[in-house]
């Protein structure tokens, strides 16, 4: 039996999508006083669009298309080090784009290491810039995001199923279209679509690799316009323009993405009988050896290149570090007070509709919700002494998505579980927030910060457009490094952001679960 619904978790949830929807709905009436819709685009506009459109679509497609074999090799072979391999799938997802950038520039870039091996054989080098290094760095991302969610399908195939196909003899081309197959259908457009709309919102890949006119977003193309133009009146067309593909798509990618229902089993590990065979079990290495080391190898070069650059980095990178840090926490803080009463509101209904008001994230862009507020704070005040603030808002509302997923089916769970006890105890609200419902979901909020935080140390997006010469985020202050040519300076720079934000997050995740109650 659940709680009847909570009139002070319902009414404090509703404010707190409240406060969500506020602040989106600002920045779009901001947009809308500024857009100046007769004006029309010009030929860079239109090409801005179109290679938005293309990379994202090209980057989802090789994402999932190399995110099949991967997690069909993963699924089918036991291995040393497999759970902490699929573990490390997940490290790309809250990596910093600009320290995946630097990894990336040390194994592709023109001084990189496979330009190294090409000229050693006498073959030509590759630019890792423009459309192709756009499209690697965001499936460099999205690569472990799509076999992760593959992999997850068909790891809730029942083991008797596999069973009963090695029982009737069945070929590994049979398993494949009768069982894996299935499963695919169900998962690879939904797993696209989610891939398509995170790269449509991508800004930091565009502006280190984008590589000149024809190769720029309408991310890239709204920053260009607001910093060296300070033409606002275009900023906001194009910030329409992309509020309308993002939101589109993310609407699409929801819409699209199915729940995996398969029949009961006996929670037995699945063994696969499948693809024994000497060349399949070799062919199925290769592709885990492929697919790790095209992972793992930039951020070793991170590593690598980041310990001899440290000595070189300014003083201005340890001053960045601080403000990157003060940043996460207040993005955490904000964040919390947002997504917990919330998912208490939509956990306590039994329609999931509301749900939608926190998947705002994934529907606006930070820039684009920041060249809305900063058009309606220019008026008033200046916006680069609120940069910090409403940066970490914003990080904020972009984590808020994840952190609902995270966070509502563990605290459903509490509520059925022990509704009936607590409703014969008259237990409501803070008292029910903490004697029940925070006990058990310490790890659940502890990840989520931990998610939250490591976002948001390392995103360069809205303070982009707000950051003054004298503060910076330690993401900013290395793309400046960068931009300086001061790479060794850079890699260090990108070895202290890429520790700061794996700390963060095992800081609090490990926090959220020591002492809770499983």
């Amino acid at each position: 039996m659940a709680l009847r619904p909570d009139a002070v978790t319902r009414n404090i949830g509703i404010s707190a999508a409240g406060l969500t929807v506020a602040v989106v709905l600002a920045a779009c009436v901001g947009i809308a006083t500024r857009a100046e819709v007769t004006a029309g685009f010009g030929p860079g506009d239109w090409s801005a669009i179109r290679f938005t459109v293309v990379q994202a679509l090209l980057s989802a497609f090789f994402s999932v298309l190399l995110g099949v074999p991967l997690a069909r090799a993963l699924a089918r072979r036991r291995f040393f080090g497999h759970g902490l391999l699929i573990m490390f799938l997940g490290v790309p997802f809250i990596l910093p784009v600009i320290v995946a950038v630097i990894g990336l520039l040390a194994v592709f870039g023109r001084n990189g290491w496979l330009n190294a091996v090409l000229g050693a054989v006498g073959l030509p080098e590759v630019s890792i810039y423009g459309l192709h290094g756009v499209v690697l760095a965001h499936v460099f991302f999205n690569l472990p995001l799509a076999t992760r969610l593959i992999l997850q399908g068909w790891q809730a195939v029942p083991a008797e199923r596999f069973r009963l196909a090695a029982q009737l003899g069945l070929t590994p081309r049979a398993v494949a279209r009768t069982i894996e197959w299935p499963i695919l259908r169900q998962i690879v457009p939904g797993a696209f679509a989610l891939i398509f709309v995170i790269c449509l919102t991508s800004f930091a890949v565009a502006l280190t690799l984008g590589g000149g006119p024809k190769s720029t977003t309408i991310e890239l193309a709204i920053y260009q316009t607001f910093r060296y133009d300070f033409d606002l009146a275009r900023a906001a067309m194009l910030s329409g323009v992309q509020l309308v593909l993002a939101g589109g798509a993310a609407v699409l990618a929801l819409s699209i993405m199915p729940q995996v229902v398969l029949g009961g089993g006996l929670d037995r590990v699945a063994q696969r009988w499948d693809a024994r065979g000497g060349l399949q079990r070799l062919g199925d290495m290769a592709v885990i050896v492929l697919g790790a080391g095209f992972l793992l190898l930039p951020l070793g070069a991170v590593v690598g290149r980041g310990l001899l650059g440290l000595r070189q980095m300014p003083g201005t990178v340890w001053q960045a570090a601080g403000i990157s840090l003060q940043v996460a926490v207040v993005s955490v803080v904000v964040l919390l007070l947002i997504a917990l009463p919330m998912a208490g509101w939509i956990a306590q209904r039994r329609s999931g509709g509301v749900e939608a008001i926190g998947l705002i994230g994934l529907s606006f862009s930070p820039l684009m919700i920041g060249t809305g507020w900063f058009i309606l704070l220019n008026p008033v005040v200046d916006p680069i002494s609120l940069a910090l603030p409403v940066t970490a808002l914003v990080n904020a509302l972009m984590a808020l998505p994840f952190a609902l997923r995270i966070m509502v089916p563990r605290l459903r769970d509490t509520l059925q579980q022990f509704g009936r006890l607590s409703e014969s105890l008259s237990m409501r609200g803070w008292p029910l927030w903490r004697w029940v419902i925070l006990p058990r979901l310490r790890p659940q909020i502890g990840f989520a910060a931990g998610l939250t935080g490591a976002l948001s140390i390392g995103d360069l997006g809205v303070i982009a457009l707000f950051a003054d010469p004298d503060r910076a985020t330690l993401p900013l202050q290395m793309y400046r490094l960068m931009g300086a040519y001061r790479m060794e300076a850079a890699a260090g720079a990108a070895l202290l952001l890429l520790t700061l934000a794996l700390a963060v997050f095992w800081i609090c995740d490990k926090g959220g679960r020591w002492g809770a109650e499983a």
